[in-house]
């Protein structure tokens, strides 16, 4: 059973039912239906077979759209691994393409012919990195070419695509996805969320990466149901625009990560408001970053009026390296918030403590038979429930590997507990089980030690940008970086600045913005901020899943290649000049 036999199936049943709908941003929309899909993936599929392209790896280049989903099916079909990339929009992206293509050793590069033309008219250089490289424009394939496609039978232990991590601690590397993987985790998704035949997904998500590909593409086509997506830039740019699409379609299964919520609490006017209902909404599926309390409360306390309920915010956890899903809560339930306590909790424990300021979301519980362990990552003791450690899983939606890298492979798909249990995957996560619940409080090589106690980087980057309208929430970076001889590290927090506040950022903005700061720092954490680090908007170091890459930004930080926000001149006057820049508004991202 692969995804392109699901599709032959249900265009065999359900030929004219609508599989794709996808929306330009501007009023317009193309539809694909079940039978018309599967004509085009088999025209393009008899292409690739024809190339002589099985068992190799073929880039998959292009902005969002049907040729993408068309184009990654074909692959499947004709047995060619499917390697999406980044869609390219300017030359400071070759240098990605670049890694990727040679890591990878592709040899087929599949477009659009629009795309092809914009790469040659604004990035020219592009094609000089591709010698030997079959390009192929899948739009201009004709139907006509099905007929000559060779249907092979697929194994669920071959390669359907390599999914290259974004590359939060270290280079993109690509996670071998078979089509196993992939079935098994879309059977676990579909108990997980309770989908149905009356399931109607919405979605904007990048289509290259795990959750747009594998939660918005490839779960419908699973499910034989219709999906509704729109590019990632036509929700950064009007973020409205989602929650009108979820309310004219009538869909019952979408989600984003935090930031996504964040945007429309901040972003979505009254005005906007008017006409929507949310009350079809089921499931708002939240993760790929940390899960907010606070976000998920004001989301609610926003939207309540329009029909959106408590009960359809889903938390949960995954990665690329488990083909996408690993746990998540009841689909019918409220989200499990806990309080707890600071100080245990930088001791590595879960300890409630009802008036405590620190909430933690729970991501539910695991399905399909995986197994999710918390494990001591230096001694690799099993831990028991409250105690905090790093997140091994196993099961049949973990991945094969990495491509071509055996060494890292065997460190990280195939650990074992200090009692010689495994193989795990080890995540780099951390997290604990309490009450059934899995939590997640951060990541391993984020994590910042001073004085000895152990402090999450999302939490002092929450207290900064939210210790001035002016600086932008979920735009911090914190960090440590070595102190003078004798002295403890130096904590530094980067942290983007308001469209809107930059004409009047003087010096003395600067400092009152850096004295609220590290007022709110030292009450919340018991810490001294050593420097805040003021950037454009838009320039924080972030990963195509929209993490901050932190490790990338103390590096950027060390070399002085910060973008800083430009100050002006201090002949300001009135709330400015007293430290209080405009507060946040209706910016453009």
């Amino acid at each position: 059973m692969s995804l392109f036999d699901a599709l032959e199936q249900h265009a065999a049943i359900r030929p004219d039912a609508v599989a794709y709908v996808f929306l330009d941003g501007e009023g317009g929309q193309r539809t694909l239906t079940f039978s018309q899909l599967s004509s085009r993936v088999r025209a393009i599929a008899a292409r690739l077979q024809a190339a002589g392209a099985r068992g190799e790896r073929a880039i998959l280049l292009y902005q969002p759209s049907l040729d993408f989903i068309e184009a990654i099916l074909a692959c499947f079909a004709a047995q060619v691994i499917a390697v999406p990339v980044v869609p390219l929009r300017n030359a400071t992206e070759l240098k990605r393409l670049a890694g990727i293509l040679g890591d990878s050793q592709s040899s087929v590069l599949l477009t659009s012919s629009v795309v092809q033309a914009q790469i040659e008219r604004i990035i020219p250089q592009a094609a000089s990195m591709t010698p030997g490289m079959t390009w192929l424009c899948t739009d201009t394939v004709e139907d006509a070419e099905a007929k000559d496609f060779q249907r092979q039978v697929l194994e669920p232990s071959s390669l359907a695509f390599l999914q290259y991590t974004s590359g939060s601690t270290g280079t993109p590397k690509g996670v071998m996805v078979t089509h196993g993987n992939l079935i098994h985790n879309e059977q676990t998704v579909q108990q997980a969320f309770g989908h149905d035949s009356s399931t109607i997904f919405v979605g904007w998500l990048p289509l290259y990466h795990d959750m747009g590909l594998i939660g918005n593409v490839f779960q419908p086509l699973f499910l034989g149901i219709k999906a509704v997506l729109f590019a990632p830039t036509t929700f950064l740019s009007s973020p409205g625009t989602w929650l009108r699409a979820i309310s004219d379609w009538r869909a019952t299964t979408s989600g984003a990560p935090s930031f996504a919520y964040e945007l429309c609490v901040n972003r979505v006017s009254a005005e906007e408001m008017k006409g929507l209902d949310l009350s079809s909404w089921k499931v708002a599926y939240n993760g790929a970053e940390p899960v907010k309390a606070r976000v998920i409360n004001a989301f609610v306390r926003k939207f309540a009026s329009v029909g959106m309920r408590e009960e359809a915010f889903y938390p949960c956890y995954g990665m690329a390296e488990s083909t996408l899903f690993v746990s998540g809560g009841l689909h019918t339930a409220k989200t499990v918030q806990v309080a707890v306590d600071t100080e245990s909790l930088a001791r590595h424990a879960l300890v409630r403590k009802e008036d405590s300021a620190t909430v933690l979301v729970g991501c539910g519980t695991t399905y399909g038979g995986m197994e999710v362990r918390v494990v001591e990552p230096e001694s690799r003791a099993v831990l028991p429930e409250g105690r905090i450690g790093e997140l091994w899983i196993r099961g049949d939606s973990v991945a094969s590997g990495y491509w071509g890298r055996a060494e890292l492979t065997e460190a990280t798909f195939q650990a074992r507990t200090a009692e010689g249990d495994g193989p795990f995957l080890r995540t780099g996560d951390l997290g604990c089980w309490q009450d059934g619940e899995l939590f997640i409080t951060g990541r391993l090589k984020d994590l910042l030690i001073i004085r000895g106690r152990n402090h999450y980087p999302d939490d002092i980057e929450n207290t900064v940008y939210y210790s001035h309208e002016a600086l932008r929430v979920g735009g911090a970076a914190a960090f440590t970086v070595d102190g003078a001889e004798g002295e403890e590290p130096r904590l530094v927090v980067v942290c983007e600045v308001h469209r809107n506040a930059l004409p009047l950022l003087t010096a003395a903005t600067q400092e009152a913005l850096l004295t609220q700061a590290r007022k709110a720092v030292a009450d919340m954490h018991g810490l001294r901020l050593a420097e805040l680090v003021l950037i454009k908007p838009s320039t924080l170091p972030k990963t195509t899943s929209g993490k901050v890459r932190r490790s990338h930004c103390r590096d950027l930080y060390l070399a002085k290649k910060f973008d800083r926000a430009e100050l002006v001149g201090d002949a300001a006057t009135g709330s400015a000049a007293a430290g209080a820049p405009p507060g946040r508004g209706k910016e453009v991202a």
